[in-house]
């Protein structure tokens, strides 16, 4: 675990935390190549619950094994593993100690068809603690009217999870009937979903990369008064960041739905230039065939570090 000058700085920020939380912040932060950096690059597998079996995994068949994810996130030198009870439970034990690893504490089915999208409590801190995860993870929906829940249940956790000594991780999607389709990644509402989840007390926060669009009436109007800029996605990024106390909050960056090498790395770039501090990648790194699947994971970890 490499505790270098730009670790200390970031979890200078969250002074309010106990040094077991701060430990295991630091665990993220100083482990794999980038190790030492501030930055993040982490593998998550939940889409097998979030999606199905074989829309997840059928593109590359070693990835229904639960073993091969651990040793992929290892092999590749990821900060971090994050995934349901069931994926950690399969391989805690045979990989302990190797990658720090994150508990994703709520999920929901691709099965159901709901107008207000929640996820259930599907893990708990406890079961975070005896797996030996540094972390656990929570998605909101803000934008959907079953929210209040959502925030109060995290809140719940948030507080357990730091008084027991873990960080929290919460994956911020806007959804449901307050935003359209196309807002769900408009650069107002992204910035809006990173502030709330900082408000909320997350440690890191993740949200999907920013589109050159501003859904709210109301945000659109302060935009093009203060001119924020949002032409490129690293002025997004850098909206996003800003939004999240300042910068004072570490935000990465989903992958989103696999697609081409190529546009996997210029993604990457812009997240960099806008300030990132790094990416959570999961269809796009398991659908590979493995040795794909590391060559690109080392691309992006390079391009962080660069």
């Amino acid at each position: 675990m490499k505790i270098t000058p730009r670790v200390k700085e970031i979890l200078s920020w969250y002074s309010s935390d106990s040094p077991g939380t701060l430990t295991n912040l630091a665990r993220l932060l100083g482990h794999g190549k980038l190790g030492g950096t501030g930055k993040l690059v982490i593998l998550p597998v939940d889409q097998g619950f979030e999606h199905g079996p074989a829309r997840s995994f059928a593109p590359n068949p070693a990835g229904y094994d639960p073993d091969y994810h651990f040793q992929l996130a290892i092999d590749a030198g990821c900060n971090a593993y994050a995934a349901p009870l069931g994926f950690l439970e399969a391989g805690a034990a045979k990989f302990a100690g190797q990658i720090p690893l994150i508990l994703k504490l709520n999920n929901s089915d691709s099965l159901a068809k709901v107008d207000q999208p929640i996820s259930a409590i599907t893990g708990s801190v406890d079961e975070a603690l005896r797996l030996g995860c540094s972390a656990v993870g929570y998605t909101i929906y803000p934008g959907s009217g079953a929210r209040n829940r959502q925030y109060e249940d995290l809140r719940a956790i948030t507080e357990e999870a730091k008084r027991k000594g873990l960080a929290v991780v919460v994956w911020s999607y806007p959804r449901g009937a307050g935003v359209s389709k196309d807002g769900e990644t408009a650069v107002d509402i992204a910035a809006y979903a990173a502030q709330i989840a900082a408000q909320l007390g997350a440690h890191v926060i993740k949200v999907k990369p920013p589109k050159d669009l501003v859904e709210g009436a109301e945000a659109k109007k302060v935009f093009e008064k203060y001119a924020i800029p949002t032409k490129t996605l690293a002025d997004r990024v850098r909206h996003v960041i800003q939004s999240a106390f300042n910068g004072k909050r570490i935000v990465i960056f989903s992958g989103g739905e696999a697609k081409g090498t190529e546009d996997v790395l210029s993604e990457i770039r812009g997240l960099k230039e806008g300030g990132s501090f790094g990416s959570i990648m999961g269809r796009n790194a398991f659908q590979r065939p493995k040795a794909e699947a590391l060559k690109l994971l080392d691309e992006v970890m390079k391009i962080y570090a660069s």
